[in-house]
């Protein structure tokens, strides 16, 4: 399985050690617990930061992207209808943390497909940087990303 990581250039260094979302917490993850959020697609990478950031951060800091590759028997995928109705409400994600932090103390697998809570349609990708098939993750080579300018109007 193909994923991708979208990250500001200067975070590039650490953008495979969770150390963000360790310290932040996430949809995903508590604070206290370190998750690497992907994109199953470069499209939906880009989304999720495009929430995440200001718009004009979009344009004032260069991006890069790197695609991941998972050995498809290292993957699992959540069955979303496990998931409350509420839990893509960007105000409370203790929903979706909870699933997530079960996911990792159960280290079942270095890497779990969730939905998007910006799409409910597509898929973002969860890996879990100390499983220790973590050895087993391709980290190819990051590419320049450009964000649209018209995104940031």
């Amino acid at each position: 399985m193909r994923a991708w990581r979208l990250v500001k250039r200067r975070h590039l260094a650490g953008a495979f050690d969770g150390e963000g979302a360790r310290r932040y917490g996430g949809r995903w993850n508590s604070p206290g617990r370190a998750v690497v959020y992907l994109g199953s697609t470069p499209a939906v990478a880009a989304l999720e930061v495009l929430v995440h950031n200001a718009r004009t951060t979009l344009l004032d800091e260069q991006f890069v992207i790197v695609p991941v590759d998972v050995p498809d028997e290292l993957v699992l995928e959540l069955d979303p209808t496990v998931l409350p109705d509420h839990w893509h409400d960007p105000t409370d994600t203790t929903a979706a943390a909870a699933v997530g932090d079960a996911w990792l103390d159960s280290a079942a697998s270095v890497a779990l497909k969730v939905p998007s809570a910006v799409t409910l349609l597509d898929l973002n990708v969860l890996l879990n940087p100390a499983h220790p098939d973590m050895t087993r993750v391709t980290i190819g080579e990051p590419r320049a990303w450009r964000f649209d300018e018209r995104l940031a109007r």
